[in-house]
């Protein structure tokens, strides 16, 4: 190769790196633009939140984010805004508005439980504090003409008394079905069955599963005592017990068990009533036996041997936590720590069927009964045992089926054999605040 041939390959190699810097140079400037498009975008669409939204059953209207007025969304459609609740939007259109009011900085009011990272839980039997109490706020005090619109049904959930669980964006349920009884999965948004797990030994339901979101686990017991565990995922089974097979557990009467299983850290709780594990505490993952706690040797006279038909409650005094149950024997108390048994209370069985579960405010409790010996206590608790502070009559006093709730102090609930006539206790003084007379 000579000079010049050398020269002429030089030149061309200087005109192919100055066209790969000028290439270069472009390409910097467009990424310049589009990062600063990226930084800017945001902005934009919370200053022009001009598309189309969706709600729950999939229904699309095109308008511009506003803002929240308390629980309602305001959009623009148009020329004039229109508000509606927020929950009726998809979840992913609550998110969606979520961002865009944290972008003005706006304040959010609509209600946390409606945000897909905070979605409002109903994990157990009567809400997340197994009290009855929704902690929601800022609720409509009257509906609009002709109520609140109809989102879904559903049905193909067989039959039993079974409540619901709410759990993000699952519904969890019982139901006993032709093929026998199973554990439902739902979509919140929808109602349509995701997924349903048999249960071995199946037999119908009285009791409301409960949900840990911890270890992603579903826990339901049915009628004849089979108490089950699976996956909140897919409903695949982890673990299953049989309350009279594992425990010689029994009901005082033969409506079934209807308890309601409760979750507390890394246990399960429940009730087989038999003589040496009234209550037990159970590994939640694995369903390992972690204490049987046992029936005193006397409790008492009324009512009769095994479990009741409550669920159990937690108190806590001082540093002393305690596990309260109405059995067949009525209410007995037990130490978390070790399932040793702590006090009784016997006065208020009767010998049908013992099923209000306790009302703890404090070291307060309020128990009652129906059938024809029932009647109601007012029980003041230590760590040792309890005092009684009222007594009520059946005649005075009672309550049939549950459902009563604490708030603010006072316990609302229907007092009466079938009869469900509501009344108000103050728990402070035990004084029956008002009381409806519907005998007449």
């Amino acid at each position: 190769m000579n000079f010049q041939e050398i020269v002429h390959l030089d030149s061309g190699s200087a005109t192919r790196n100055n066209s790969i810097a000028t290439k270069t140079r472009s390409l910097m400037k467009l990424r310049f633009l589009f990062y600063l498009f990226l930084f800017f975008l945001p902005i934009l669409w919370a200053q022009s939140a001009q598309r189309i939204w969706t709600d729950v059953q999939g229904r699309r209207v095109m308008g511009e984010f506003e803002g929240f007025r308390g629980e309602l969304i305001i959009l623009r459609v148009g020329a004039k805004s229109f508000a509606f609740p927020f929950t009726r939007l998809s979840q992913a259109d609550q998110a969606y508005a979520h961002s865009l009011a944290a972008n003005q900085g706006a304040q959010v009011t609509a209600p946390a439980g409606s945000l897909p990272n905070a979605i409002f839980d109903w994990p157990r039997w009567r809400g997340p504090h197994g009290d009855g109490v929704s902690r929601e706020k800022g609720l409509l005090k009257q509906w609009s003409t002709g109520g609140p619109p109809l989102l879904w049904t559903t049905n193909n959930l067989g039959t039993g008394y079974s409540s619901v669980i709410v759990v993000g964006e699952r519904i969890y349920t019982l139901g006993q079905t032709g093929g026998g009884t199973s554990v439902f999965a739902l979509n919140r948004s929808d109602g349509k069955i995701v997924w349903n797990s048999l249960i071995r030994g199946g037999g119908e339901v009285n009791g409301t599963p409960a949900h840990d979101a911890e270890a992603g686990l579903v826990y339901g017991l049915t009628k004849s005592g089979n108490l089950v565990c699976v996956k909140a995922a897919n409903g695949d089974s982890v673990w299953q017990k049989n309350f009279g097979q594992d425990f010689g557990g029994k009901m005082m009467s033969g409506w079934g068990y209807s308890e309601s299983p409760l979750v507390d850290g890394p246990w399960l709780i429940c009730s087989p009533g038999a003589p040496n594990a009234a209550m037990v505490a159970l590994d939640k993952r694995t369903g390992n036996v972690v204490w049987r706690a046992p029936f005193p040797r006397e409790m008492g006279k009324k009512g009769k041997d095994g479990a009741g038909y409550g669920s159990v409650a937690i108190l806590q005094i001082g540093a002393s936590k305690q596990y309260v149950q109405m059995t067949g024997r009525g209410l007995l108390s037990v130490d978390a720590r070790t399932g040793k048994p702590i006090w009784y209370y016997n006065k208020i069985a009767n010998g049908t069927a013992n099923i209000p579960s306790a009302v703890v405010n404090g070291d307060l409790i309020f128990t009652s009964t129906g059938y024809g010996d029932g009647g109601s206590a007012l029980l003041k608790v230590s760590r040792s045992g309890i005092r009684e502070l009222k007594y009520y009559s059946a005649e005075q006093l009672q309550n049939h089926h549950g459902g009563m709730v604490l708030l603010d102090g006072h316990v609302y609930g229907g007092h009466g054999h079938n009869r469900g006539e509501p009344f108000c206790l103050d728990m402070r003084t035990g004084k029956i605040v008002w009381k409806v007379d519907d005998s007449s």
